[in-house]
């Protein structure tokens, strides 16, 4: 990831973050923790770097520390809108966060019923 990137995505710069895009940035880059730059604006609850990242293809699903994908990152940082965003593009609700109490074995709704939102634990609840 470069530093441009990254500043990009922790600022949820939008328009930066588009026009590197336009420009050949990958998407899936990773900073030195592992995190996308689609993690960094989930966790910090940027909606539209979200959505600039998501139609360019990033991959809602990787997974960095504890196992927790962007999605997951979104709701153990309190960011629902942004959590629903990545839900309905398609993220996996069955993944499960590894190593961390906490995090082990629990899915984004799991995470979700766990910090008292129930109505956004039922949307991420995987169909049966």
């Amino acid at each position: 990831m470069t530093p441009d990137w990254e500043r990009a995505a922790k600022a949820g710069d939008a328009a930066d973050l588009a026009g590197q895009i336009r420009s050949g940035a990958d998407p899936d880059a990773a900073d030195r923790y592992g995190q996308t730059a689609l993690m960094v604006a989930a966790t910090r609850g940027h909606l539209e770097a979200v959505r600039v990242l998501i139609r360019a293809g990033a991959d809602l699903d990787r997974a960095a520390k504890f196992g927790l994908s962007a999605m997951m990152l979104a709701v153990v940082n309190h960011h629902q809108a942004v959590a629903e965003v990545l839900a309905e593009a398609g993220a996996d609700l069955t993944r499960r966060g590894t190593g961390a109490p906490g995090f082990a074995g629990r899915t984004a709704s799991d995470l979700a019923r766990e910090r008292g939102f129930t109505v956004l634990a039922e949307r991420l609840t995987p169909p049966a």
